[in-house]
């Protein structure tokens, strides 16, 4: 199929308002400052509890780690926590960025949600990021009972880079035993390096989000080749075996969504509970920026149920 008339004046748009990646800008600094300079239509935060702002030691001497915790509106007594690593490609976004969508979650979900503002790329490069998403993530493991959450109901979740992020976590929670992770929210995950799927091709423009943005984005956080093919930057080439239950959105006109679809097919073969959804007509990056299309909304009310049924505490039978 191809883009609906809706879905292709937000593609325009989105275009028109992002830099050129891997094309004639190939500085962070110059992305950073373009996006920075755009003219945003103010908009008025989704109401939430709370909203509190926290600093997390940092891994081995780094720098701490900023992050926001959302506080849900409706939510258990002691609710489930999930702590989220925003996209960008490891060098753009930020906690701002997803703040709405980090808000719909934490009440969508009923969950407490804590967005990480980890280093990026190219500043700070593999495994800057992933070494901050799992400081963090022991932090709130930690923590979750003085937070309010309930320590054995954590999740990770993650749109784009930040979903390469919590897969990556989950997988050095495993690895380093512990903490224990509920579930895994993962949202259009860029989890291969190869960058040679056939939807690279098949999607490499016309749809926002190019495959030479990819490409650049990868330039920007990895160190040397060989990183490529660490499991704790290309969760592909991961053992899976022993990761919590997983939720995957893919959107059909996206050079990630190969990857995705592939990352849910090897969780399953390990053993691993996964439900893989793709939206069709539908492109990278969409869940956080195009909330006023239905196919959002529907894949927003999808990925939060699922992560509510996840972490919401079973109800005890009655005598």
């Amino acid at each position: 199929m191809s883009l609906s008339p809706e879905w292709q004046i937000f593609v325009d748009a989105a275009t028109a308002a992002f830099p050129a990646l891997g094309t004639e800008v190939h500085d962070a600094t110059a992305a950073r400052a373009f996006l920075a300079a755009r003219a945003v239509p103010p908009v008025a935060p989704i109401p939430v509890a709370a909203v509190e702002e926290w600093l997390v030691p940092g891994p081995d001497g780094a720098p701490e780690v900023p992050v926001r915790l959302y506080r849900p509106l409706d939510a258990e007594t002691v609710p489930g926590v999930v702590v989220f690593y925003h996209g960008g490609g490891f060098v753009l976004c930020s906690l701002d960025s997803h703040d709405r969508f980090c808000r719909m979650m934490a009440n969508e979900s009923g969950v407490i949600v804590i967005s990480v503002d980890y280093r990026r790329a190219p500043d700070d490069r593999f495994p800057a990021a992933a070494e901050d998403a799992y400081a963090v993530l022991r932090w709130v493991a930690d923590n979750a009972e003085s937070l309010g959450g309930d320590p054995a109901r954590v999740a990770v979740a993650g749109d784009s880079a930040g979903g390469n992020l919590a897969t990556v976590a989950a997988l050095r929670a495993r690895d380093n035993g512990g903490p224990d992770i509920a579930f895994q929210l993962l949202l259009y995950p860029m989890l291969d390096p190869a960058t040679d799927s056939e939807s690279y091709t098949d999607n490499a423009t016309g749809y926002f989000t190019t495959a030479a943005h990819l490409r650049w984005y990868w330039r920007q956080y990895l160190r040397a080749d060989a990183d490529a093919e660490h499991p704790y930057a290309a969760p592909v080439r991961a053992d899976l075996t022993g990761l919590p239950p997983a939720y995957i959105a893919t959107a059909e006109f996206d050079p990630l969504r190969d990857e995705g679809e592939t990352y849910g097919r090897l969780l399953h073969e390990a053993g691993v509970r996964v439900q893989v959804q793709r939206w069709d007509g539908t492109v990278h990056g969409f869940m956080s920026m195009a909330f006023h299309l239905p196919e959002t909304q529907r894949a927003n009310a999808a990925a939060f149920e699922a992560l509510r049924t996840a972490l919401t505490r079973p109800l005890q039978a009655s005598r």
